[in-house]
């Protein structure tokens, strides 16, 4: 295969794969640490109402989904890739990046989580997932 293809082809099943496991845990969240009462983590709107009931346990879940489904997308790109392997991880961890910093635009939070989160869920990750390969 065009090792050019194959690059294109690892970010797309990285991304995939750790969009997955970003999901997984959003979706698992309220089941791990339940969220204040009244709030319904299905509607948006009603978080963006309650957002000033979330303590920093509510914010736990979140940053592991960024930060796990992050090192999950960049490790699977690296594995499937043919060359240019921390660049294809660091593409996820700028995928990841930009996905983080619109959400922050859609859904208030804490400025405190926000830079935590920008900051240490999304490019580090991309590294530490690229680098449990051993390949690059």
């Amino acid at each position: 295969m065009n090792p050019i293809i194959r690059n294109v082809l690892a970010v797309i099943v990285g991304f995939m794969a750790g969009s997955a496991v970003n999901m997984g845990l959003v979706m698992a969240s309220p089941h791990i640490i339940p969220p204040p009462a009244g709030v319904d983590v299905n509607d948006i709107e009603s978080i963006k109402a309650s957002i000033h009931l979330y303590e920093f346990k509510h914010f736990i879940v979140p940053f592991l989904a960024h930060a796990l489904g992050t090192v999950v997308g960049a490790y699977v790109a690296v594995i499937i890739s043919a060359s240019y392997k921390l660049i294809v991880g660091l593409v996820i961890g700028v995928l990841f990046l930009l996905g983080g910093i619109s959400v922050a635009f859609m859904l208030p939070s804490p400025t405190w989580f926000i830079v935590v989160d920008i900051v240490g869920a999304y490019m580090p990750m991309a590294w530490i997932g690229t680098k449990l390969t051993g390949r690059a």
